[in-house]
């Protein structure tokens, strides 16, 4: 994005014999507005989760635990039983949603210490690698071997691997292939996520980030994964960025330091 000032020159005779013209590369200032933006939404959806996640979930451990005892007493034949188990499915669903939301909040110093990026990248695609299977997508996956470890929580770092695999998996839904590849630069740590799928709009890209939006089918997901893997490479001192064309595919690459900065 360029900004342009045109300053006219202007003779003694209220002439114009001329412009100058100064041309500025804007697009990392206007990133960097977006990122403040974004870490002020997801502050303020830390500290609303933070004052009603005990409220709600009371509540929701209450229902859950009635269902699965009135379960348990039904009988196989009883019609109540299809009701109960949708009762308990849609409170574990619930719950989800508001163990999502906590996740906004910063984790402590004590949960802090070196982690291996191929070693979470490994672990996290061997949970999902029968699904991957199963929706006909080719996994290619380029880890450099001699990339040095970080400073950081590994299973919240493993939490957004996980949320990027899952998205490029339901975004091939006709099969396709996911690249993944890890790179040290410029004292960074990179690592890159494409997929060969359905491709994000320009009128979406502004949005995947806002807690609750998604592009999925209503039951498919809470729209609380790329909201909340955002939150969590900035708490990382990194950053995320998305590149992505209807038709063509995505591809998400994440930013992190070797060391915390905050």
């Amino acid at each position: 994005m360029l900004s342009v000032i045109v300053a006219p020159f202007i003779s003694t005779s209220n002439m114009m014999t001329g412009a100058l013209l100064i041309f500025e590369d804007i697009t990392r200032k206007i990133q960097l507005e977006n990122q403040l933006l974004q870490a002020e939404k997801l502050s303020s959806i830390g500290l609303f989760a933070a004052g009603i996640a005990h409220e709600v979930n009371t509540p929701l451990a209450g229902i859950s635990s009635y269902a699965q005892i009135l379960l348990k007493e039904a009988r196989e034949d009883d019609p109540n039983r299809e009701i109960l188990r949708k009762i308990e499915a849609q409170s574990f669903r619930a719950s989800e949603i508001i163990n999502n939301l906590l996740n906004f909040a910063r984790v402590s110093e004590s949960d802090v210490k070196s982690v291996k990026l191929n070693s979470l990248m490994n672990e996290t695609f061997s949970l999902l690698e029968h699904s991957f299977k199963a929706a006909n997508i080719d996994v290619d996956m380029e880890l450099d071997a001699s990339l040095p470890a970080t400073i950081g929580n590994g299973s919240r770092l493993q939490q957004v691997f996980m949320n990027l695999f899952v998205n490029a998996r339901d975004a091939m839904p006709e099969g396709g292939r996911l690249s993944v590849r890890t790179a040290a630069r410029n004292s960074q740590l990179v690592v890159e996520i494409r997929d060969t799928g359905e491709g994000i709009s320009p009128e979406a890209i502004q949005q995947i980030y806002d807690p609750f939006f998604t592009t999925k089918p209503v039951g498919k997901g809470t729209g609380l994964g790329l909201a909340v893997s955002y939150g969590i490479v900035q708490e990382h001192s990194g950053r995320i960025a998305v590149d992505s064309r209807p038709g063509e595919g995505t591809t998400f690459t994440i930013h992190l330091p070797l060391k915390r900065l905050n």
